[in-house]
């Protein structure tokens, strides 16, 4: 039996839209700064007038001092600053339309079940409201245009727990979204958003406010929904089509806010709320480990914990050295000491969060399945080089030895850990992922303009003959932003010469290429001139039979 239909993913990792937080403050602008120096000269002017009569006044030295230097400010500071102001703005425009570009073409081309963005929305979490704003709403009415919201009624999962709130959610945790035929075709235009540093900032720094405005304008930070197969048969094991059994096959999606695991967090509130989440999603709605009819695939922004020289970033923490003094209203940013910056989620969440706690992954052989797990895939961002690995467990021999009850040593302990190594170097080393537990984690590259504009793609079926899950995924570069600006300027040029050539063509009154000349017609001189030939000839005619009858 073929394999299903697939379901297929689209991610963007990290467009990370800046804003008017690059262009010249509104002081700085070239007509407010035309005016701060013509209003110097004018004040230089009316002092001196005090002293000395109109015109000669315009001679005094502050007067003309006053001109030189405006005029001088003007051209090597504000021309420059105002010019710059507008290459900025052009420059923003052409990469929103460059990451609207790639956006639009893979949609058209993969018809994607499901899009994602993995976190850095927007270029910085510390932007006013305004400007969030007016970020917000490029980022749907320009770069994601045509794409939605994901509706609070599909992500209560992630809601925070209040009056009233076990009924809808015993509900939401059952719920099943339909694959296949069935499947609600408003899923193709929802774009699945993962908070990232960038929209909220990292544990030190975030806020509940800054939550609720991602929330409002994005979607739930912390949610998971499962999707359904349509039933299906397959062979128990592998074996013969003569022992089949129906299975309903499903896909749990978990979107998770990783960056306030960490601590020091500046809102505990925020951070337990988060932690409650996970914790309900371990304990409710995960399904058996040895259930190979689901797939687990979780989005998030922080790639997990991994060692010095597998992908570019390198384990990092920093934390903020005194307490925020300038926050909006006295209110600080940030606490001394908080989180300040990451690039990996520490290791013991990395194993005992998400390796070990969502996916049932574990070095003891004696726990359920084995200790291999729920079959899935992690996808996360942030690393804007991209990254592909295997996290795996890698036994190990501890050099002390165990010591029974009598006091006998045992022999070495045998333990193990967790490592991780580059996907596609695997074929170097004795076990394959498939003889020892294993998770892939994919950090896809970012899809702005100076690191190719890619996007991954990730086809996800169910494997009858197999009885479980498999995918697929690739990454797809669109290039360079140079290109995508190169392609449209030569477009510009086009349609300016051949504008220009049609309307001078016009307004000279020339003929134009390609059109006939007309070609001159016969005048009414020539039929005259034939006429008078015929009757010159007839009266010679006449005049010969006259002299033959003499």
């Amino acid at each position: 039996m073929p394999p299903s239909t697939p379901s297929s993913n689209t991610s963007g990792p990290h467009p990370q839209l800046e804003g008017d937080t690059s262009f010249p403050l509104p002081e700085f602008q070239l007509v407010p700064r035309a005016r701060f120096h013509w209003r110097a000269v004018q004040n230089a002017i009316t002092n001196a007038t005090t002293a000395t009569p109109f015109p000669l006044s315009l001679l005094d030295p502050h007067v003309v001092s006053n001109v030189t230097t405006g005029l001088w400010t003007l051209a090597s500071e504000d021309i420059p600053r105002a010019l710059y102001g507008v290459q900025k703005r052009i420059d923003l425009l052409g990469n929103d339309y460059y990451l609207a570009h790639i956006y639009r073409t893979l949609f058209w081309w993969t018809r994607p079940t499901h899009t994602t963005v993995l976190g850095d929305l927007i270029g910085s979490q510390w932007l006013d409201d305004a400007e969030f704003d007016r970020r917000s709403h490029r980022f749907w009415n320009r770069v994601f245009k045509g794409g939605l919201r994901v509706d609070d009624a599909l992500t209560t999962t992630g809601a925070v727990h209040g009056p009233g709130h076990e009924a809808v959610y015993e509900k939401a945790s059952s719920h099943l979204e339909p694959l296949g035929p069935d499947a609600d075709p408003a899923w193709a235009r929802r774009i699945i958003n993962i908070a990232g540093n960038h929209d909220i900032g990292y544990a030190g720094d975030v806020s509940e406010a800054r939550i609720a405005r991602f929330e409002r304008e994005f979607g739930r930070a912390n949610w998971d929904i499962r999707f359904q197969h349509p039933p299906m048969q397959f062979g128990v094991n592998g074996t013969a089509a003569a022992l089949r059994e129906t299975v309903a096959p499903t896909l749990h999606l978990i979107n998770i806010n990783t960056l306030v695991f960490d601590t020091p967090a500046l809102s505990e509130e925020v951070q337990a709320q988060s932690y409650e989440y996970l914790n309900d999603l371990i304990s409710e709605r995960l399904y058996d480990v040895e259930d190979k009819s689901t797939f687990t695939l979780l989005l998030t922004h922080l790639p997990l914990h991994k060692k010095e020289g597998i992908c570019t970033d390198a384990p990092y923490f920093s934390f903020h050295d005194e307490a925020d003094k300038e926050g909006p209203e006295g209110v600080p940013r940030w606490k001394a000491d908080g989180l300040k910056e990451q690039n990996h989620l520490s290791d013991y969440l990395s194993a005992s969060g998400i390796l070990q706690g969502i996916f049932g992954l574990s070095g003891d052989e004696d726990v359920p399945g084995g200790g291999f797990g729920r079959k899935g895939l992690v996808l996360t961002g942030h690393d804007h080089t991209g990254c592909d690995i295997i996290h795996f467990v890698e036994p190990s021999v501890q050099d002390n030895e165990s010591v029974d009850l009598d006091g006998e040593a045992n022999g070495p302990e045998k333990t193990w850990k967790w490592a991780a190594r580059r996907y596609y170097e695997t074929e170097r080393f004795e076990k394959t992922p498939k003889e020892t537990p294993s998770i892939r984690e994919v950090t896809l590259r970012s899809m702005m303009g100076e690191f190719g504009g890619n996007a991954g793609l990730l086809s996800i079926w169910f494997d009858a003959q197999q009885g479980e899950w498999d995918y697929e995924i690739m990454m797809c570069p669109a290039g360079v932003q140079h290109i995508w600006w190169g392609v449209h300027i030569l477009i510009l040029i086009t349609l300016v010469i051949g504008s220009a050539w049609t309307i001078l063509g016009l307004v000279s009154g020339k003929p134009q290429p390609g059109k006939d000349l007309e070609k001159p017609k016969i005048g009414t001189s020539s039929g005259h001139g034939r006429s008078e030939a015929k009757k010159k000839s007839s009266k010679g005619q006449e005049s010969v039979r006259s002299r033959s009858k003499k």
